[in-house]
């Protein structure tokens, strides 16, 4: 999503700001890989590896098109579809090699149904719809466990975001239910970067996990979170505190991804910015799960998770952000159509 926030509004939010949980050690800085150029990619929003080529994703779209990338940053290939999406905001790739795409944006709050598109090797679409148990959510991340079963966690401006995934196996066209398995709560940080200031410190934009599912992240506009999944279970992962990666600098940071060895990957909306990679950075989520203790649950009856502590904003901040919440359901939708 495209923002553009006035001085005032962004000098009133960074006076919210609070220190985010840190690693045990710190972690690598991150290393520019390349950067992309091509004006066809100019709001990378989703990212995957499948250890040769990068796979991406523009934010939004009027059909299904992902981008493949040489290591150098150029895109080798264009593989598209004429489905018209509404909003695709994340990439998530299965061990089969099927991509697929979240189209969960909301930012007005008014769709009846999310969806996800697989697009599979051979280059055909299926279309599932999906359904929130309890009104429409802004989600801009998608996750695939172990088994392929996709998680989509909210974008919330105030408040927890939530993790939901199918009650069932998919439908096509559907819609297939979603429940909610947790809610994730991310502190403010004092990392630089993003398009609002320290407030997009707390706002999720994208997700990953490793190819055998052992380590998720989640990612704010400025900082990466990375849990620890031995087993596998994502709801069980989020249980924890995370290893928090700094991110620095990224303009508008969104896309996050793996390398088959471990390396995460993070880039951004916007022609001319890099990719860039911190390396060992699941390794680093093992680490940090054997230090930490469990961050507790929410105490519902389906002892859903809590994530990394929620930013204590003060009454002239919140009163900020209930402001910022009503101009970002209205702003960078010049592209949206329904």
């Amino acid at each position: 999503m495209r923002t553009v926030v006035t001085t005032a509004v962004t000098v009133l939010l960074l006076g919210t700001a609070l220190t985010g949980p840190a690693a045990a050690e710190p972690p690598p800085a991150p290393e520019t890989l390349c950067t992309v150029t091509d004006p066809r990619v100019d709001e990378l929003s989703g990212l995957v590896s499948d250890g040769e080529r990068w796979y991406g994703v523009n934010d939004g779209g009027e059909r299904v098109e992902v981008f493949v990338l040489g290591r150098d940053c150029a895109v080798r290939e264009v593989r598209t579809e004429a489905t018209d999406p509404y909003d695709v905001e994340d990439l998530a790739r299965a061990a089969d090699g099927t991509l697929w795409l979240a189209d969960t944006g909301d930012n007005r709050g008014v769709r009846t149904t999310v969806a996800l598109h697989a697009l599979s090797p051979r280059g055909t679409v299926t279309l599932h719809r999906l359904t929130y148990p309890d009104g429409p959510h802004d989600a801009e991340a998608l996750l695939l466990d172990r088994s392929g079963t996709p998680y989509v966690i909210t974008k919330d401006v105030l408040g927890a975001s939530k993790v939901y995934r199918p009650t069932g196996p998919l439908a096509s066209p559907g819609p297939t239910p979603l429940e909610k398995v947790g809610s994730l709560e991310v502190k403010s940080t004092d990392t630089p970067g993003g398009p609002v200031g320290a407030f997009g410190s707390a706002l999720i934009t994208g997700a990953a996990s490793t190819v055998d599912g052992t380590v998720i992240a989640l990612r704010t506009y400025t900082d990466a979170y990375l849990y620890a999944a031995p087993d596998g279970d994502v709801a069980a992962a989020l249980r924890h505190a995370p290893v928090r990666i700094p991110l620095p600098g990224e303009k508008q940071g969104e896309a996050l991804a793996f390398e088959p060895d471990g390396t995460l990957l993070s880039g951004g909306e916007g022609i001319g910015q890099p990719i860039r990679a911190v390396r060992g950075a699941a390794a680093l989520a093992a680490r940090g799960a054997a230090a930490a203790p469990a961050a507790g649950t929410t105490g519902s009856p389906g002892g859903e998770a809590s994530g990394a502590g929620l930013p204590v904003l003060p009454a002239a901040g919140i009163a900020v952000v209930i402001v910022l919440a009503g101009w970002l359901g209205v702003s960078g939708l010049r592209r949206r159509r329904r």
